[in-house]
């Protein structure tokens, strides 16, 4: 019997961008860290990178944290280490040492590596995690005793003959995402997850070669992984990347990037349209914003008018990088996330379904209950979690801790996370609604409505 034919998301990273590269490698594909790099030039940091972890010992399946802001060494190692099997841990940047300690000895992580600016805390981190071997420092100007310094070890270093083979389905990053009670939860994300959010957000926002894609969220956040970065490489596009969100400073970044794309998260969007009105609030070359949540139609059409620019919003988490999302230009609805995700090749079916709270049954439309997704891009688990697993990963069904509800034609209302409901009189008041309600005040920049 013939062969079955190959998915286009079934790739590792290194298969991935070994074939965007070859596509035009002298484009700029990344500015980041006031640094340019080609496609063909960030492939060759890439495999230094690789080479140099693979010198000091990583091999296949070892965790090493990146405790680092945005900077081309968070890029090189990531795909670095998933050339050689490796697996990068992302770590907030706002993390103090228990809490790094926490993620170092949760991953019996093999190294990590930092910056000059959170050093000491790294360091005093890694002084309670005995799994720790490598310390690597970056943009110092010379390395303190047992530390390695990142830019000499990777100058020195030559691309290796042979990589080990990786599998798509071999995890590449172990994202810890903070729950709402207890430790932090490391999401294990796979290379499909990462190679089909690229090709995925490519194909929903309709990116070409063109484009520029800015973003100033940090790497330790699924959103610049999966979409920025995989987005832009998947589209051939470039990426600009800033270190943080700055309300005063963003229109400025943003014209001198001459973004096209821009991803947001949270209160990005209502912090700038509180910012005063300004003749020059039209002059962007920005065709679309992308992220979550759902906005107030009165709010969109505000933003929109004011700023020339389109938003699109959508449902997804670190678990899985298909949610739902709007389509550009038709088909949108007031208050909702859009509709689920699909891949631009055929075969790749998502499925976003709304389940009973009390006996994790799927029911009908227009009634609340937990968001359930199903796809082939969904992690293979929380690490060394198997009481999370369980409540979970269902029969290939992801149960999200989200409530929601769709209506007849497929699309998702996001109406409050399951713990965040709150209980009165035998009745069920989303907090989120009460919250959306309470930031249309002028005055109000942001709340949190909890019960008493």
């Amino acid at each position: 019997m013939p062969s079955e034919t190959k998915k286009a998301w079934e790739q590792s990273l290194g298969q991935f961008l070994e074939a965007v590269v070859a596509r035009n490698p002298s484009k700029t594909f990344i500015e980041i860290g006031g640094l340019s790099r080609t496609y063909q030039e960030f492939h060759d940091g890439v495999l230094k990178s690789a080479a140099m972890f693979a010198g000091m010992g990583v091999q296949k399946g070892d965790r090493v944290c990146l405790f680092l802001p945005n900077c081309i060494e968070y890029v090189y190692s990531w795909f670095g280490l998933s050339l050689i099997g490796g697996i990068s841990v992302p770590v907030n940047t706002a993390y103090k040492r228990d809490e790094m300690a926490y993620i170092l000895n949760n991953a019996e992580a093999k190294g990590l590596v930092t910056d000059p600016s959170l050093a000491d805390v790294a360091g005093a981190a890694a002084n309670l995690a005995p799994s720790v071997e490598i310390r690597m420092l970056r943009g110092a100007e010379s390395a303190p005793e047992g530390w390695t310094d990142f830019g000499a070890a990777h100058a020195d270093s030559q691309p290796l003959a042979n990589l080990p083979e990786i599998s798509p389905h071999d995890v590449s990053m172990l994202v810890y995402t903070s729950g709402t009670t207890g430790n932090p939860k490391g999401v294990q994300v796979t290379h499909l997850m990462y190679v089909a959010a690229g090709q995925g957000f490519a194909h929903w926002t309709e990116a070409t070669p063109d484009d520029r894609f800015f973003t100033c969220l940090p790497y330790y956040h699924a959103n610049i992984q999966y979409y920025s970065t995989m987005g832009a490489l998947a589209a051939g596009g470039t990426l600009v990347v800033v270190n943080r969100f700055s309300a005063s400073r963003f229109w400025g970044q943003v014209r001198e990037a001459k973004a096209t794309v821009v991803n947001f998260i949270g209160m990005m969007m209502p912090v700038l349209s509180k910012n005063e009105p300004s003749p020059g609030d039209k002059d962007n070359t920005v065709r679309l914003f992308y992220g979550s949540p759902s906005f107030p139609p009165e709010f969109l059409a505000e933003f929109q008018e004011r700023f020339d620019t389109d938003i699109i919003v959508g449902f997804g988490m670190t678990e899985t990088c298909f949610g739902t999302i709007e389509k550009i230009g038709k088909g949108r609805r007031p208050g909702s996330s859009g509709e689920p995700r699909q891949h631009p090749q055929g075969g790749f079916e998502n499925q976003v379904r709304i389940a009973d709270q009390a006996t994790g049954v799927h029911i009908g439309v227009d009634t609340v209950g937990e968001i359930t997704i199903h796809n082939p891009a969904i992690m293979p688990g929380y690490w060394r979690n198997e009481k999370q697993n369980t409540e979970t990963l269902r029969d290939g069904w992801l149960y999200t801790g989200d409530l929601g509800w769709v209506d007849s034609d497929g699309f998702l209302y996001f109406v409050d996370r399951k713990k965040d409901i709150i209980r009165r009189r035998g009745e069920n008041i989303s907090s989120q609604e009460v919250e959306n309600v309470v930031k249309r005040h002028p005055n109000v920049l942001d709340c949190a409505v909890l019960a008493v």
